[in-house]
């Protein structure tokens, strides 16, 4: 039996940590807030008090981080991954962060005798529940192919990407997309609704025409019941579309459609909506036509 020691208990950390359990691997959690760690030691984890401890003699360490700062202290700060990797030892990062700093994670791990793959997911929570996670991996297909009964009890499908960093690459560059395509929507829904079109009506067209996206199926209906429960954050997204701003400059890829993205889930973070479902960056539009895209709802 594998013994693989999770890291990072949020939105998306919690449920695949229960689905490894559930698969029947040996798991050990760790999170900052040590309360998050309950409800998975009664699905039967262990729990540890600090990264270090929780990567003590596993096999495999999975981490799901939400930022760049915070991997950077599970791995380098004090009681660390790194004061703990055994050689032969795997990291599965599915942290969405910088490709320059997984490439740093990376060579790090390697040269203590540890293999890495940065393994963002897009699928948000529903997803990371139901095990349905898409992985986008970046490292060796030796060691994914060593590693395959991890992802397959926590996703649908594997795409390999190339060498480590370029699943990060690929997740920024498709969030990239999701901020759009978010932003796209409320846009169109606002056109429409602010000129006497019902909100329900025009996303039955937009599912059925040209316009559609798996935006559009997941966020339509939640927009139009003013359901804002939060799958994936709009803090977390802002974050992504300035992690895939700052690649676009050091790439010299324009990217004016991701800026104007950017802006509109900047603007909703000021107003409040941070710790709501990325969604929530209709309610800027809705601040600005003076109405609501779901008659009757309530931003309260």
């Amino acid at each position: 039996m594998k013994q693989i020691g999770f890291i990072g208990l949020g939105t998306m950390g919690a449920p695949m940590a229960s689905n490894l359990l559930r698969g029947g691997f040996q798991v050990t959690v760790y999170n900052r807030t040590a309360a998050k760690c309950e409800p998975l030691v009664a699905e039967g984890a262990l729990s540890a008090s600090t990264p270090q401890d929780a990567a003590e003699g596993k096999d495999v360490i999975m981490t799901m981080i939400s930022n760049d700062d915070s991997i950077r202290e599970v791995f380098y700060g004090q009681g660390g991954i790194l004061e703990a990797l055994k050689p032969g030892a795997v990291i599965i990062d599915s942290s969405t962060i910088s490709p320059g700093l997984v490439r740093e994670i990376a060579a790090a791990v390697e040269e203590r005798g540890g293999k890495f793959l940065d393994a963002p997911v897009t699928g948000s929570k529903p997803a990371a529940v139901e095990g349905t996670l898409v992985f986008m991996v970046g490292g060796s297909a030796e060691v994914i192919e060593e590693h395959r009964d991890i992802f397959d009890t926590l996703g649908r499908k594997l795409l390999h990407m190339g060498d480590n960093g370029s699943g990060a690459v690929a997740k920024l560059a498709h969030n990239a997309m999701v901020g759009i395509h978010n932003v796209a929507l409320a846009e169109g829904f606002s056109i429409a609704v602010k000129s006497g079109v019902p909100a329900d009506k025009f996303l039955e067209l937009v599912q059925n025409g040209s316009a559609g996206s798996k935006q559009a199926e997941l966020k339509g209906r939640k927009i139009i019941e003013n359901d804002f429960s939060n799958q994936f954050s709009l803090a977390l997204m802002l974050k992504d579309l300035k992690l895939a701003s700052s690649l676009s400059d050091s790439t010299g890829v324009p990217s004016p459609m991701l800026g104007l993205a950017k802006s509109m889930f900047q603007a909703g973070y000021t107003q409040g909506y941070g710790d709501e479902d990325l969604s929530a960056v209709v309610k800027c539009y809705e601040e600005w036509i003076g109405q609501k895209i779901g008659a009757g709802a309530s931003h309260e």
